[in-house]
């Protein structure tokens, strides 16, 4: 029996990610369809990617992962269908794999046949999930149209070493307002004070209680990245600051 996941900006309103879901159950009904979650920002395709490469590949080998954040819908962007280290995933090509791609290697990549009788303003529906339904049923990944090499990855900004301290961005927002940098936590030993900004952070920290409620902390988070967090609040919120601020931490 295989697990299907999807995740979607869909929301749970409106029955978009159930006639996906149904989509599938109806293709292989022995599979087991788990729900990441419908609530991204919609749109936001580097969220999306983010989301994914935190738990894509701690699922077992044969999972499906079925994800539908496609701003490009209806138009000539690829659909898409990959197996990374034994998991399948099913995405429209618009940078959706790119973190798993990066933390796994290249991968298979093959292109998803048209299909004439799609909505084109459903692709969730009529394109990806019966592909995902197919791998689920047992289907081969070859079976569902032509090889690819050159799926789109999204641009990353990387961060930068000097003399004069470590210099980086945010890349992401989460739902608590902390802000998740692209700076990792190999980078850190003997660091100084961080900054966001002319807002001076202070120095790393362990865990959010390290300080008083309401303060801002500089730490490593579960991607291993750094992130700046407020104590039981929102830094995004306190620091007037989000996606692309700039992050700069002093030599120690």
């Amino acid at each position: 029996m295989r697990r299907v996941v999807l995740l979607t900006d869909f929301g749970t309103a409106d029955g978009y990610a159930a006639a996906m879901a149904g989509v599938v159950a109806a293709a292989a009904p022995d599979a087991l369809v788990e729900h990441a979650s419908h609530d991204l920002a919609p749109g936001d395709v580097f969220g999306a990617a983010l989301a994914l490469s935190r738990y894509a590949l701690r699922y077992p080998p044969g999972t499906v992962h079925l994800v539908v954040v496609d701003p490009g819908v209806g138009t000539e962007r690829r659909a898409l269908a990959a197996e990374l280290d034994g998991r399948f995933l099913v995405a429209p090509d618009n940078g959706l794999l790119t973190l798993v791609v990066g933390a796994d290697g290249p991968g298979r990549f093959v292109r998803l046949a048209d299909r004439p009788a799609a909505s084109p303003t459903f692709h969730g529906r009529d394109v990806f999930a019966p592909a995902a339904g197919r791998l689920a049923a047992g289907g081969a990944l070859d079976e569902l149209g032509e090889p690819i090499d050159d799926p789109v990855l999204l641009p990353i900004p990387d961060p930068s070493r000097h003399d004069e301290g470590i210099y980086g961005v945010v890349l992401h927002v989460d739902r608590f307002g902390n802000l998740i940098t692209n700076i990792p936590e190999s980078w850190l030993a003997g660091a100084g004070d961080v900054w966001m900004g002319f807002a001076r952070v202070g120095p790393l920290r362990r865990t959010y209680g390290d300080v008083l409620e309401g303060e801002p902390l500089a730490l490593v988070g579960s991607l291993g990245l750094l992130e700046v967090s407020v104590r039981n609040g929102s830094a995004a919120g306190r620091l007037s600051a989000g996606r692309g601020a700039p992050v700069y931490i002093e030599p120690g």
